[in-house]
């Protein structure tokens, strides 16, 4: 709980320096945008006024996300998090069509504008203090895991290009007297539109459900494989509850004559291992490990055809039911490729080859990494 609360505090913290930073710069570029009668740098203003009000968004959601766990939502309410991000870009969103409309009619109806050096030092100012404010929130946001700092702070760094764009204006109007305001402002306008839809992109995946980080979760399987009566690790299930919130499941394969005792014993080393090294709350199941004994050249057989199938890429949890004759495997098949058909060519191989047993086969779905 006490890391919980730290974290929040340093996302609230964040999130204060980022709306006090944003809101100096509103009134600074609100300011010289009417004195020089310039749409990319009112735009400009208004996008750093979304930034702020993100911040603002960022605060809310980290506070309802750190709510306690109840009855009705037993995994806590860490996916808030993941809707704030959503909430963002929305905003982001909705700022770009705005500006995009704007900058439309400035081009069809263009006005004078009146650019100073005054105007070109609050610009170059704005520049630094926005890559300054991306760093600070993309720091913040990598310590916290925060999803939602890490998106202002692009946003952030897309405002720093935009406020480099509305230079360009002033530098192009003083040079060379060329009023290029509504065509910069329609760029900007159609950046922030992509950086809104960057940013929805990664705020929905959590939330479908994205695969986790692969070395992630092979740093998982290593450290699961480390434990000496374990002989194989598989179907890694991972589910993302909000940041630092990840309840799961992994399958162990164990020798066949391991006792009740010492399998509990092992589940639950490993289980208190994922969950003080990796913050993992995981169920262990167990695959028993038929590989000697009479069954084993059945198992060989198998390993043989799985081989000859490419698009098959692991087989794993076999074990044959002596009494009742029906063997148990695993196939992890390519997601691109016919499961089904793969499935049914492996057991009708095994059924040909080995025609007094009943095949029970569970299909997963992998790609080739």
């Amino acid at each position: 709980m006490a890391s919980r609360n730290k974290r929040e505090r340093a996302i609230v913290k964040a999130s204060f320096v980022g709306i006090a930073g944003n809101m100096l710069l509103v009134v600074f570029k609100l300011i010289v945008g009417f004195m020089s009668n310039s749409i990319a740098i009112i735009l400009d203003a208004v996008n750093n006024a979304t930034d702020a009000l993100s911040s603002i968004v960022t605060i809310v959601g980290t506070k309802l996300a750190d709510m306690r766990p109840n009855r009705r939502h037993p995994f806590g309410y860490g996916r808030i998090e993941y809707l704030t991000s959503v909430i963002i870009a929305i905003i982001i969103l909705v700022a770009g069509a705005l500006s995009l409309r704007e900058s439309i009619d400035k081009i069809a109806h263009p006005a004078v504008t009146n650019y100073t050096a005054l105007t070109i030092t609050v610009i170059v100012v704005a520049i630094v203090a926005k890559v300054l404010i991306g760093i600070y929130f993309k720091r913040a946001g990598d310590k916290t895991n925060s999803k939602a700092l890490i998106a202002s702070g692009i946003d952030s760094n897309y405002d720093a290009v935009l406020s480099a764009g509305t230079l360009v204006v002033a530098i192009a109007q003083l040079a060379w007297g060329v009023n290029i305001d509504g065509i910069v402002g329609l760029i900007i306008s159609l950046v922030v539109v992509k950086a809104g839809l960057e940013v929805l992109t990664d705020a929905l995946g959590p939330i479908i459900g994205a695969r986790e980080d692969d070395q992630f979760g092979q740093e998982i399987l290593d450290y699961v494989n480390s434990y000496p009566d374990v002989r194989g690790t598989y179907d890694l299930l991972l589910d993302n509850f909000g940041p630092n919130e990840i309840i799961g499941s992994v399958h162990i394969e164990v020798p066949d004559n391991m006792t009740a005792r010492q399998i509990h014993e092992l589940t639950r080393k490993i289980s208190k291992g994922l969950s003080e090294k990796f913050n993992v709350l995981a169920t262990v199941g167990i695959y028993a490990d038929n590989t000697t004994g009479e069954f084993a050249p059945m198992r060989a057989y198998l390993q043989h055809l799985v081989k000859g199938e490419p698009k098959i890429l692991q087989t794993h949890g076999f074990y044959v039911d002596a009494e009742t004759k029906e063997a148990f495997f695993d196939l992890v098949i390519d997601f691109k490729a016919d499961a089904e058909t793969i499935r049914n060519k492996i057991v009708d191989a095994m059924k040909e080859k080995y025609p007094d047993f009943d095949y029970s086969v569970i299909v997963d779905v992998d790609y080739e990494g």
